[in-house]
């Protein structure tokens, strides 16, 4: 029997993809003292970098946004495989977000806003958190955007 956040996530015509494994010397989440450290997410889609390229050089704020929301999806798919059970999510703490930018481009916030809204569409008051929202010359594999993210679990 599919909870709470994973009927939400159908309602909306969503689907978890398969939870990646690291590209690196780290794991992709760790358990620590109530809390659940998700490391940072790309905006991948079927196995590749779906927005790649430069925030204000031919990647625009919409494009950006998509990124946010895929990275969020990837967030709650490493979540759903730490956990086996989503709605042990008691609380959405922190999402720190980077973006790939040109040094003029300012709407950092904006881009980052694709994540932090779907995260309280799919958690509802749950999905509400702090967050940073900052811009970076590159990340990793060229993507437009990177997250991560920290939760309160039961």
């Amino acid at each position: 029997m599919a909870g709470q956040i994973e009927a939400r996530l159908k309602a909306l015509d969503l689907v978890l993809p398969e939870a990646k494994a690291a590209i690196g010397t780290y794991v992709p989440f760790v358990h620590f003292g109530g809390q659940l450290l998700i490391s940072g997410q790309l905006p991948m889609k079927d196995g590749a970098i779906a927005v790649a390229g430069t925030l204000g050089d031919g990647v625009d704020v919409a494009q950006g946004q998509e990124a946010a929301k895929l990275c969020a999806l990837n967030i709650l798919a490493q979540a759903k495989a730490a956990l086996g059970d989503l709605d042990r999510i008691v609380q959405l703490l922190r999402l720190n977000g980077f973006v790939s930018a040109t040094p003029g481009f300012g709407d950092h916030p904006k881009v980052i806003n694709g994540a932090s809204d779907l995260m309280v569409e799919i958690l509802g008051d749950k999905g509400r958190h702090t967050r940073i929202a900052v811009g970076c010359a590159s990340l990793p594999l060229n993507a437009a955007v990177e997250i991560d993210a920290v939760f309160a679990i039961d």
